[in-house]
């Protein structure tokens, strides 16, 4: 019990694991578009970072999505190790969430319509686990760039909850903060059930539909 407990409570910053000053090896570009991970994006293309469980499946959901996503790449977020592994982030002691960075075009796929997306793809009302995973690394979390990305957020998981209210859901957890340090996860975790197909996705919704960016299509 005590370990689980552990799993599933924040550190604090001062427990953290100590992490390292260099970033781990990642891939330079996208295994299934060939667009660079890390930039430099197109001009008007933006940036956000989710969290909605096991990385894997969470970036496929969004690299599939038929128009408006330049790249995915999936990483670290929200916590407090600096260039964390993935094996570290697992113990629950660097505070991180695995998280999926989308560059998108808010011209094609406005940033509701994606957030549309990513609250009908996974249930946002679980707090430290999605499904059967379980841990703080499995937290709902939109990570911001910028006040206008954290006023749109905000506005969507309000929406979402009040219909997830209305099908007696619990309340929401998704937390909605500025993005600080994103760190890239290691080359073999980018694009992984594209390189590994029948690999393990946890991903799944609620079935409930968010009245939100819904004249974009997912």
């Amino acid at each position: 019990m005590f370990l689980f407990r552990k799993k599933v409570e924040m550190p604090n910053a001062a427990d953290a694991l100590p992490g390292r000053p260099t970033p781990l090896h990642t891939a330079e570009r996208h295994f299934v578009n060939g667009n660079p991970l890390k930039g430099p994006y197109p001009e008007g293309i933006e940036t956000v970072v989710l969290g909605l469980g096991c990385f894997w499946g969470a970036e496929r959901r969004f690299w599939q999505v038929p128009e408006g996503v330049f790249v995915t790449a999936v990483g670290y977020a929200g916590g407090y190790t600096p260039n964390p592994t993935y094996e570290e982030v697992c113990t629950g002691r660097t505070g991180h969430n695995e998280v999926v960075l989308v560059a998108f075009d808010p011209a094609v796929l406005p940033l509701d319509a994606l957030l549309r997306i990513f609250f009908e793809s996974h249930n946002p009302t679980q707090g430290m686990r999605q499904g059967n995973d379980v841990g703080t690394q499995y937290r709902s979390g939109i990570y911001t760039n910028g006040p206008e990305q954290a006023r749109i957020a905000k506005g969507v998981r309000s929406a979402y909850a009040e219909a997830l209210r209305a099908r007696r859901y619990a309340d929401v957890t998704t937390e909605i903060v500025p993005l600080g340090p994103f760190y890239f996860a290691e080359e073999y975790h980018q694009q992984y059930l594209a390189k590994n197909p029948g690999g393990y996705c946890g991903l799944g919704g609620t079935g409930v539909s968010c009245p939100v960016g819904v004249d974009v299509p997912a």
